[in-house]
């Protein structure tokens, strides 16, 4: 096993002692810098930069050259699986992401095919590939993925939604047919998520981005049940070694004792639950990530110093923490303020370690 430069945030997902609290940032690669905004006029669609390895690639890079990150996350879309189903994903400037066809019937779900990650989302692998060479052992690269939850929810509306009404009409209707759609889902996922960690994702998140639309006695069955099944579905990667597994599952605050049962080895906290009452009620079972209000970042770096600063004592002392936002950064945000956060981090954090 070639030994990384940096394993900082591998290190704190095993909840294993670091000198500081490692730092990465969701959506870490996007529309807030302007060298994305450059290539992505270049690229002349958001799919065609998705679905190109090598502008992929410079993508995940470019926050990199700008700051201290101690992980790297692939530059892609949730909704890749779909699109391999046969759906027809495509951007509408100003709306989101969209299908050409949805999932709304027993027959549809049948006709759904089991992407193979080597074929249909072949551009997505040969991505990872090519961050991994260009960290050359670095930082550690993250894998991703939208959970099976997550992922019907935009099947079955079509798109964005704000009641979410058909996709949870389906789901008390025809429980049966939703259950059908989250199980095909489940296994393309573990598909998807093993293909990663073979071409080189040193960890995965799986992102759980609609679980919080569910009600308390449906997230369980229709949400977390079936990331427990992918967690459990996971290949150790080419070195032997078990490839930690983050959930996020955003406004799910109160399944967190479940969540934590789940197999995986960290959860990521929206900014509604505080760290401390995170981490006292998962204990020694995983790591947190979080959880800062990506709102703070509109304020002024000695703002951001202070909010990191509290945020660092909400956690307190010790291992299992990776400091990262709540939510994805907003593309309206300074880079320079990102800049601020992660100097601060990594300025005031050794304070609550032990040498490690």
């Amino acid at each position: 096993m070639t030994k990384l430069k940096n394993d900082r945030f591998l290190r704190a997902l095993r909840r294993e002692a670091v000198d500081r609290t490692p730092v990465w940032i969701m959506r870490q690669a996007g529309r807030y810098l302007p060298e994305y905004r450059e290539i992505r006029k270049q690229a002349g669609s958001f799919m065609n930069l998705c679905t190109n390895p090598e502008l992929a690639c410079e993508v995940t890079m470019q926050p990199l050259r700008r700051f201290d990150l101690d992980a790297a996350i692939l530059f892609s879309d949730i909704l890749t699986i779909p699109d391999a189903m046969g759906l027809g994903l495509y951007f509408s400037e100003g709306e989101g992401p969209k299908f050409k066809r949805t999932v709304r019937s027993a027959s549809d779900v049948a006709a759904l095919p089991r992407p193979d990650p080597g074929d249909s989302l072949a551009y997505v692998v040969n991505a990872v590939s090519r961050i991994h060479r260009e960290l050359d052992n670095t930082i550690p690269l993250i894998g991703f993925s939208g959970s099976p939850w997550t992922l019907a929810t935009y099947m079955v509306e079509g798109g964005p939604s704000k009641s979410y009404s058909k996709v949870k009409g389906l789901m008390y209707e025809q429980p049966s047919t939703a259950h059908a759609l989250l199980s095909k889902l489940a296994d393309s996922v573990t598909d998807y998520l093993n293909a990663q960690i073979e071409a080189g994702a040193q960890a995965v998140q799986i992102f759980d981005s609609w679980g919080g639309i569910l009600s308390h006695d449906k997230y369980i069955p229709f949400s977390l049940d079936y990331m427990q099944r992918i967690v459990s579905g996971l290949n150790a990667g080419p070195d032997g070694e078990q490839v930690p597994v983050i959930l996020f599952s955003k406004g799910c605050n109160g399944h967190l004792e479940a969540m934590a049962d789940s197999g995986c080895q960290a959860l990521g906290i929206d900014w509604t639950l505080s760290l401390n009452e995170a981490r006292s009620r998962v204990g020694e079972r995983v790591a947190i990530q979080g959880n800062l209000d990506p709102a703070v970042l509109q304020a002024s770096p000695d703002v951001i110093r202070r909010q990191v600063q509290a945020a660092l004592e909400s956690f307190g002392r010790g291992h299992g923490h990776v400091f990262n936002l709540g939510h994805g950064i907003t593309p309206d945000v300074k880079p320079e303020h990102l800049g601020a956060l992660v100097e601060a981090v990594a300025e005031l954090s050794p304070a609550f370690h032990d040498r490690a």
